[in-house]
């Protein structure tokens, strides 16, 4: 097996090529393993949405993004409804500003035919900060407890005398 091609000499090595093969696919695996799938989810507007179907539609979007996968935000025009698009424009616009920082715009809202789309990636991760274990909250406990029975001793001699 040829190990360095280019090298002067060449560099090749003695091996089984079915040992090889298996520890080819192995290290393919294991690489496919750590990959994560981008998955794009789809939210569905109309040009006459309610205030509470709007936000339960929303939530939908930052929950899809707070998992990490993209968010395609669309909006169909049906029949004379195209005739007002900037009503379309005005509730993609506020999904995107309501998401705020928990979202990058890839493509800004634009028509295609009838459908007026737009697709949000996950923006940064904002991790809450961490609660120490209940362990490391035992330890602790003890450990301020045994300084104060450390005292109690000393006290009482100077007590007693």
């Amino acid at each position: 097996m040829e190990i360095s091609p280019n090298a002067v000499p060449p560099v090749c090595r003695i091996q089984d090529y079915g040992k090889f093969l298996y520890e080819k696919d192995k290290s393919e695996r294991a690489a496919r393993k750590k990959q994560k799938v981008i998955i794009i989810k789809e939210v569905k507007f109309s040009v006459t949405v309610d205030e509470h179907d709007y936000q339960t539609k929303k939530n939908q979007a930052i929950r899809f993004l707070h998992d990490g996968d993209k968010v395609k935000a669309s909006l169909r025009f049906r029949g004379r409804q195209m005739a007002h698009r900037e009503l379309g424009y005005q509730i993609i616009n506020r999904l995107i500003q309501d998401v705020g920082e928990g979202a990058i715009v890839e493509f800004h809202p634009r028509m295609e035919g009838t459908t007026l789309h737009a697709i949000l990636a996950p923006g940064k991760k904002v991790e809450p900060p961490k609660k120490p274990d209940a362990a490391k909250a035992e330890q602790a406990k003890k450990a301020a407890a045994k300084p104060a029975e450390a005292v109690e001793p000393e006290q009482t001699p100077a007590a007693q005398a």
